[in-house]
């Protein structure tokens, strides 16, 4: 079995390695968000079964999918699961994983080009910059801040001076504003939704930290999206950031 990252959504960033897995697979179990214009590459007499996920609405539990893989891995077919984003970012690849190698199989692994990264970059967002972050946070936003299955501390997140990026955050999004607000982000802090990243449809709105959910209300954004928290929103104006003469020539 192999399980292949697709990227952000555009078939022109799957992998050479996920795209050759792809052309030889006997059976392909597919997400939603995967880049499925790729699919034609697959053979003629392929099996392709999709099992995407609408964010709350039709969904194939996981339990299915995990024995849909080892079914068909058992029996002696080449199986691709084919997956948007990278396997292991808030993919459930992981578990995918596990349940293969529980049932005796192997599983090789070509990693996908995360959403986390991709979409903002090809908004024109760094996600790191010499002057402005030293780093990147990447958390999930599909579990709202309070909730009681919520194990992340948003107040600590407030405080990490690195860039924020929220994925799945999109209908708890005026409640994460508000934590990190609470815990003592700026409100002014530039901040960035990105909703359909690097696909044709591709939309983004730009504000400030307090005014982001307001705006992307406004604008009518849905899932998928990502929100890029941080001063490295700014490079989409080409105000803020930019080299200091101190550092000029530097690597």
């Amino acid at each position: 079995m192999t399980l292949v990252g697709g990227g952000p959504g555009d078939p022109g960033l799957l992998t050479v390695a996920g795209l050759g897995a792809i052309e030889r697979a006997d059976v392909i179990v597919c997400d939603r968000l995967a880049p499925l214009d790729a699919l034609a590459h697959a053979r003629a007499d392929a099996t392709i079964i999709h099992v995407g996920k609408i964010p709350r609405g039709a969904f194939t539990p996981q339990e299915e999918i995990n024995r849909l893989l080892v079914e068909h891995a058992l029996s002696g077919r080449d199986v691709v699961r084919f997956k948007g984003g990278d396997n292991f970012v808030f993919g459930r690849g992981g578990e995918e994983v596990i349940a293969c190698r529980d049932a005796g199989l192997s599983v090789d692994v070509v990693p996908g080009v995360t959403s986390a990264i991709a979409v903002p970059a090809l908004a024109g967002i760094p996600v790191t910059h010499r002057t402005s972050s030293q780093g990147f946070t990447v958390v999930s936003g599909h579990v709202a801040p309070g909730d009681p299955r919520s194990d992340l501390d948003w107040a600590a997140l407030a405080c990490t001076c690195t860039t924020l990026v929220v994925l799945m955050g999109v209908a708890h999004l005026r409640a994460i504003a508000s934590a990190l607000v609470d815990g003592g982000l700026p409100a002014s802090t530039p901040a960035a939704t990105i909703a359909d990243g690097a696909m044709p449809s591709e939309r983004r709105v730009v504000a400030t930290l307090a005014t982001l959910p307001d705006a992307v209300a406004d604008a009518g954004l849905g899932a998928p999206a990502i929100t890029v928290i941080g001063d490295v929103v700014a490079a989409l104006d080409g105000t803020r950031l930019h080299a200091s003469s101190d550092d000029a020539g530097a690597v």
